[in-house]
């Protein structure tokens, strides 16, 4: 009888290199949650960018219409601008604000940030949006 040393009867007779058969695909699968961690977190990022964009346009399109507006349809037409242009995900958790001060008019936008699928959840941090205008004359 042979002596089988240490690698055993049943390593020893495979060829070199196949003892590592499916390294690769355990590895992977180590690795995907990783994988998917990283991608939720880009996509939330994503998210929270997309969302200060909109943000900035919806004050400037708020500042654009209360200045031409009339001072009584002022704060209406403040409000509907800086709504109208929103997707509908982030026009639930808008709010839009003008003032006028010093020959000023100024817009304050504040939406919420979804968490990942907009429209459902959203964090309690808000992003705000500003933008300010010299306020038209009438002759």
């Amino acid at each position: 009888m042979r002596p089988e040393g240490r690698c055993g009867v049943r390593l020893c007779r495979l060829p070199p290199g196949a003892r590592d058969r499916g390294q690769v695909t355990i590895e992977f699968l180590g690795m995907t949650p990783v994988i998917i961690a990283t991608l939720v977190v880009l996509w939330q990022l994503v998210l929270v960018g997309y969302t200060y964009t909109l943000a900035g346009n919806a004050a400037d399109e708020a500042v654009r219409a209360a200045t031409a507006a009339d001072r009584g349809a002022r704060q209406g037409a403040c409000q509907e601008a800086g709504r109208d242009k929103l997707p509908g995900a982030w026009e639930g958790g808008a709010e839009v604000g003008c003032g006028t001060a010093g020959g000023f008019v100024t817009a304050d936008v504040r939406i919420e940030v979804p968490i990942l699928f907009p429209g459902t959840v959203s964090f309690p941090f808000t992003v705000h949006g500003h933008a300010g205008a010299v306020e038209e004359e009438d002759d």
